[in-house]
């Protein structure tokens, strides 16, 4: 028992600090913070599992763990589809922002990942563009890309992870580039967000969006903004449509929103609550916003309620919760 408990402790004091960045690396790949959860828990299982025969000297903790997170979420990849956006479904933005609306029920949707602006951990490399566009890569490709170009990693140390050769780490590496490129993927979808000068923006942007303002909305929106809003199909391009959908929303919803600043992804996010007829103000919508060029240029709403729970996100406001009658 007493080698059973110095071997737990040990083991949990060299593993924990790596924890909540191969959660990371697991959404990464998987474009699901749900996927990623279970992933890194078959991972912690299999390492704890294999702790004994651990070798410092071949790898470091943390490069062990890697390579172990890599064969879990390979396999897993071998059983799931890509998870898109509406937007890289192949079909065009809908013109009309006051048609009905479609729901895609048997897309597997991308989702977000809870991390708070200025939290450390390559947030770069988890923006919604770029994990949305890792999604079209072959699943060995995505690792050495994220091992490569997101966590920097040397190629010695990333062939070790990935139990590849680092000529075969640099060609894997060369071929997702070029796929990559293919995506048109922006720079400015994937940089590191700024700081004061978007976060202004995106109060200004909700201030508006309480008093129901859609003028002061679209003069802070991109010619070029997108807007969409999984497990919808409907998506929409330009400050006309986004506004009109948003003038549609107040229309059927009502005007009374609240807005909880939140982080995913490393960018501007909020959680929206909607008032019911009772008053009371209940969990709606999750909203990722990209800030580039001074203007807002993508938001991504998710309504997904299994979502909400993950962010840690109360159902109603705390101030305004009320037992149920009866």
């Amino acid at each position: 028992m007493i080698a059973t408990m110095a071997t737990g402790e040990d083991f949990a004091t060299r593993t924990e600090p790596v924890r909540r960045e191969l959660l990371a690396y697991c959404y990464r790949m998987l474009g699901s913070v749900h996927d990623a959860e279970d992933l890194l828990q078959e991972t912690w299982l299999r390492a704890w599992r294999a702790w004994d025969g651990y070798d410092p000297a071949r790898a470091s903790v943390r490069t062990w763990l890697y390579r172990i997170a890599t064969n879990v979420c390979l396999s897993a990849l071998e059983q799931r589809a890509r998870r898109p956006l509406p937007s890289g479904l192949g079909a065009g933005p809908d013109g009309d922002p006051d048609a009905p609306l479609v729901r895609g029920e048997g897309v597997p949707w991308l989702q977000p990942f809870p991390h708070p602006e200025g939290e450390p951990g390559a947030a770069d490399g988890l923006r919604l563009a770029l994990v949305a566009a890792l999604q079209y890569l072959p699943a060995r490709q995505r690792a050495v890309l994220v091992l490569r170009e997101v966590l920097d990693w040397p190629v010695a140390e990333a062939a070790r992870a990935l139990e590849m050769t680092p000529a075969a780490v640099n060609s894997a590496l060369q071929r997702a580039r070029a796929r990559l490129a293919a995506t048109g993927l922006r720079e400015d979808e994937v940089r590191e967000p700024a700081g004061r000068e978007e976060r202004a923006l995106l109060d200004r942007y909700v201030a508006a969006f309480r008093n129901a303002d859609l003028e002061t909305l679209r003069t802070l929106l991109a010619e070029d903004v997108v807007l969409e809003m999984p497990p919808f199909l409907n998506w929409y391009v330009g400050p006309d449509d986004y506004v009109g959908f948003l003038q549609r929303a107040f229309r059927l919803r009502g005007t009374d929103w609240r807005m909880v600043p939140i982080g995913a992804n490393g960018q501007p996010a909020v959680a929206a609550y909607l008032c019911g007829p009772d008053g009371v103000h209940r969990m709606h919508t999750i909203q990722v916003f990209t800030v580039a060029r001074g203007m807002i240029t993508r938001t991504t709403v998710f309504q997904d309620q299994e979502l909400f729970a993950a962010f840690g996100l109360a159902p109603v406001l705390a101030d305004e919760a009320r037992p149920l009658p009866g």
